[in-house]
């Protein structure tokens, strides 16, 4: 027989909003860390070549370097914000700020991947060929 009894006891069920809390936080945290060991390598890499005098490549380098790990955290913020706003708490206000904070950082990544690639993530790589003949140019 079916009932509407709860799935889980109280007790069951506030373990698991504690677990997903702290793997919410934990993937945040990995988040930070990662464009934060993002702007440090990026930094050495970059310190790297200017001491070997190529300050233009240099910068070309630091700004992709860095947007790349700027990218990656900001799509692991992104899968926290998802467990820590939907699985925790359901509602339909979080939901909406759910949706704008995604929004915003989905448009961050995009204009990222536009100033990294030079070019719109739809569209296709030149092939190795083309871009060797252009480098000769």
């Amino acid at each position: 027989m079916i009932t509407s009894e709860r799935i889980f006891a109280d007790q069951t069920q506030g373990a698991i909003l504690h677990g997903l809390h702290w793997t919410a936080s934990a993937i945040e945290l990995l988040g930070v860390l990662v464009i934060v060991g993002g702007v440090v390598t990026a930094t050495a890499f970059a310190l790297r070549e200017m001491g070997q005098g190529a300050f233009v490549d240099a910068f070309r380098s630091y700004r992709a370097n860095l947007g790349r790990g700027i990218l990656l955290g900001l799509e692991f913020l992104i899968a926290a914000d998802i467990i820590g706003m939907v699985a925790i708490v359901p509602s339909f206000d979080r939901l909406g700020i759910l949706a704008v904070i995604i929004a915003i950082r989905t448009f961050l990544s995009f204009s990222l991947q536009i100033e990294i690639e030079g070019r719109l993530p739809w569209q296709r790589r030149k092939p190795a060929a083309d871009e060797a003949d252009g480098a000769e140019l």
